[in-house]
């Protein structure tokens, strides 16, 4: 199966000088929890989550009105192709311990794949969605506090 086969490609964006205010209100009405970001290009430049905005705005106090997302956002995004194999995709998630995706043709942005578009679609097997969610939530014992 297809990455394209799974994903929602009905995916909205931010660009980097939108501010975070209008980005979460973006996010509440649409009930989502992360924005990809772009250029006018299309391009993904980066990523916008609900924790990001928490924990590089709000508890920076700094103010979501006129902070621009391009001050909060995850630059270094791992994106996926939309030709792509849903294998390739969950090693990608699990790998970079991420729960959602930006898929890409040609460089630019037509979709988004989440953990729950797998666990939702028929022709994902259980065990690939298991295994990626495990891989997603492993702590380095490490740095375990």
């Amino acid at each position: 199966m297809k990455v394209k086969d799974c994903m929602c490609n009905n995916v909205i964006y931010v660009e980097p000088s939108n501010t975070v205010h209008d980005c979460a209100y973006m996010m509440s009405n649409k009930h989502i929890g992360c924005i990809p970001v772009c250029d006018n290009s299309q391009n993904v430049v980066g990523l916008v989550t609900d924790r990001d905005i928490i924990l590089r705005c709000i508890a920076c106090n700094k103010d979501p009105k006129t902070t621009p997302v391009s001050e909060i956002m995850t630059c270094k995004v791992c994106c996926c192709n939309s030709e792509a194999d849903i294998q390739e995709a969950e090693r990608l998630m699990s790998e970079n311990q991420v729960k959602r995706i930006p898929i890409v043709e040609n460089n630019k942005l037509v979709g988004i794949l989440t953990l729950g578009d797998l666990s939702t679609n028929e022709q994902v097997s259980d065990s690939t969605v298991t295994n990626a969610l495990n891989n997603i939530c492993k702590c380095d014992k490490n740095n375990a506090q």
